[in-house]
């Protein structure tokens, strides 16, 4: 790649690129380390949402809890961040069915607030967002980015 090609507004710049996969990094340790010690710290909102046919939910928001912290830690780990990326993308998609059941559980209420709706429309569509930003910062994929050819 010359020098041309390595500017700000050119996406597929390797140092450019190096750069959002260790900030996309830094967030996810900081999100799921966080959402980690929530679920250790509070598990009641977290087993409010799990669903019913999720066997000793207590155990396994527990396990939850130690996986988002093991992954957040993981991503700051150069030797780790690419398990650490798998294992938070893995992640992502088995807890959906819990967003899942939180949004059914809010959106059929009684008494829904309009906060609980955008809270939802917004939550949702994110999560196959947050299975590529961990793919992404532990270095699995670089999707959609591509690199020029030359010539």
């Amino acid at each position: 790649m010359s020098d041309a090609d390595r500017s700000p507004a050119n996406p597929a710049d390797p140092d450019r690129t190096a750069v959002w996969r260790r900030r996309c990094g830094i967030a996810l340790s900081v999100i799921y380390g966080l959402a980690g010690i929530l679920h250790l710290a509070f598990p009641g909102p977290f087993l409010a949402i799990t669903p019913d046919w999720v066997p000793e939910p207590q155990r396994v928001i527990q396990f939850t809890g130690a996986c988002e912290i093991a992954g957040a830690i993981g991503l700051l780990v150069p030797g780790l961040k690419r398990y650490a990326g798998i294992g938070l993308a893995l992640y992502a998609v088995c807890v959906f069915p819990a967003n899942i059941k939180h949004a059914m559980d809010d959106l059929t209420a009684a008494s829904v607030s309009p906060w609980q709706w955008l809270y939802h429309a917004i939550r949702l569509p994110l999560q196959p967002l947050l299975v590529w930003v961990a793919l992404f910062a532990g270095g699995v994929t670089s999707w959609p980015i591509r690199r020029r050819r030359a010539g």
